[in-house]
């Protein structure tokens, strides 16, 4: 994990990528949890025996399971010290490319575009993550995800 002593150092990365985080496995009872909690019970993603038949042979994570874990990623990635508070603030675009089928393991790579100033003493960042799994052939989601956080050194 990467620890930034200020907002400065943070700054001076914008344009890189910062981590490349370790893989974590997408597991079936995270997709049946995510799908009770979201009401989302459709085929593909918690009935094994009919995703068997279906178009990738398994049951897959919803999309928006796979991009809930960029928090995940993030806090696993870098921390900002003296920061008292990190919040999502949103997204400005998010695709889905390929499917996770359940058991795969993902992985981000945390890229810095932007990093401006949010009242009061904090700052708002802007970042591309490309999230991959483990012997596939391209990205399962790429996200430019907004973080603002506060409390920190200038």
């Amino acid at each position: 994990m990467k620890t930034f002593q200020s907002y400065s150092e943070l700054a001076a990365c914008v344009g890189q990528e910062v981590a490349v985080t370790d893989w974590i496995t997408v597991t079936q009872q995270q997709i049946d949890l995510f799908a009770e909690a979201t009401g989302d019970h459709q085929w593909i993603h918690v009935d094994p025996q009919r995703a068997a038949q279906g178009p990738f042979g398994t049951t897959i994570a919803h999309g928006f399971l796979t991009l809930s874990l960029i928090p995940r990623f993030f806090e696993a990635a870098f921390t900002i010290a003296g920061a008292r508070m990190g919040v999502n603030y949103g997204l400005n675009r998010v695709r889905f490319m390929a499917p996770v089928p359940a058991g795969s393991r993902v992985r981000a790579r945390l890229m810095l575009m932007a990093l401006e100033p949010a009242a009061p003493d904090g700052v708002q960042m802007t970042w591309q993550v490309t999230m991959e799994r483990e012997g596939g052939d391209k990205p399962v989601c790429v996200a430019e995800s907004l973080a603002r956080n506060y409390g920190a050194a200038p």
